[in-house]
C-alpha cells in the first residue's frame, strides 16, 4: 500500500512564467539570457514556454542573474495558500516579479503607492 504524500508537482508553465516576468522587468533580452546563462536562445524560448525544465546548475545560475530565489523560480511565492483562483495568483506574480528588480528605496515608493491605493479603495467601499 502506498503512502499518500502531499508533496507538490512543479509546474513547467509555471515556472517559465516567473522566468519570463523576470527577464522582462529587468529588460534583459531573450538572447542576452541564453548568453549569460550559455545556452541557446531557442533553449530559454522552452523553459519560458514550459516545455523544458532546467539542471541545478542552470537554476542557480538563473537565480544569480535574475536575482530571484532558487526557490521563487521553481514553486512561486511560498506566502500564496494555494487555495487562490489561478488568476488571482498569476497577477499576484506579475506584480511581485517586476519589483525583485527595484532598489529599497524604490521598493519604499511602492510599498507608499500601494498603501494609498488600497486605502482609496477601502475607503470607496464603506
Amino acid at each position: 500500500m502506498k503512502k499518500k504524500t502531499n508533496l507538490k508537482e512543479i509546474d513547467l508553465k509555471k515556472m517559465g512564467r516567473r522566468i519570463r516576468t523576470q527577464r522582462e522587468a529587468i529588460h534583459m533580452t531573450r538572447s542576452r539570457l541564453a548568453a549569460k546563462l550559455g545556452v541557446s536562445s531557442k533553449f530559454v524560448a522552452d523553459i519560458e514556454y514550459g516545455d523544458k525544465g532546467v539542471s541545478i546548475q542552470t537554476l542557480y545560475r538563473l537565480s544569480q542573474i535574475l536575482n530571484l530565489s532558487a526557490d521563487y523560480i521553481l514553486a512561486g511565492d511560498k506566502a500564496v495558500s494555494g487555495n487562490e483562483d489561478p488568476e488571482t495568483e498569476r497577477i499576484k506574480e506579475n506584480i511581485m516579479g517586476p519589483l525583485s528588480a527595484c532598489s529599497v528605496e524604490q521598493l519604499k515608493c511602492m510599498e507608499q503607492i500601494a498603501r494609498y491605493y488600497v486605502e482609496g479603495i477601502v475607503g470607496k467601499e464603506e
